[in-house]
């Protein structure tokens, strides 16, 4: 769960750059938005894969995957800063997207609308808009 914590917090660090709170609070925002996000996950998600990626033994992300009837949906893919841009999310995606075809299944997510750079990643994958709900895009690839 340590390691889960930091990685949120990594991942939130652009956006709360700008916000000048005292360390303390936002250790504490953190920590609460944490809890909140990883008690939505197993509740909402309870029979999903939650997996710690490692390289050579070492975490460096999650994925997490909702297995359903006709889709498998990808609830979150974080990689920390270092270990983003060398193509584990690719061939993350990627095994998850050829065990989809395999049964003939699609892959869903949602992304954030003001995430341009992971909404490129996905198009460059094959997925499409198929839907938003204000501050999120749903997308889908189909084999």
């Amino acid at each position: 769960m340590a390691f889960l914590r930091r990685l949120y917090a990594d991942s939130r660090a652009g956006e709360l750059a700008i916000v000048p709170w005292p360390e303390a609070v936002l250790d504490a925002f953190l920590d609460s938005q944490f809890a909140l996000q990883h008690r939505h996950y197993v509740t909402h998600f309870a029979r999903a894969d939650f997996f710690i990626v490692e390289r050579q033994g070492v975490p460096v992300g999650r994925f997490y995957v909702d297995d359903r009837d006709d889709h498998r949906h990808v609830i979150d893919i974080s990689l920390c800063i270092g270990d983003q841009g060398k193509g584990h999310g690719t061939r993350l995606m990627q095994a998850l997207m050829s065990r989809a075809a395999r049964a003939r299944q699609s892959v869903t997510l949602q992304v954030s609308q003001a995430n341009h750079h992971a909404q490129a990643f996905y198009r460059r994958l094959g997925f499409q808009v198929i839907g938003e709900n204000g501050s999120h895009l749903a997308m889908q690839w189909i084999s």
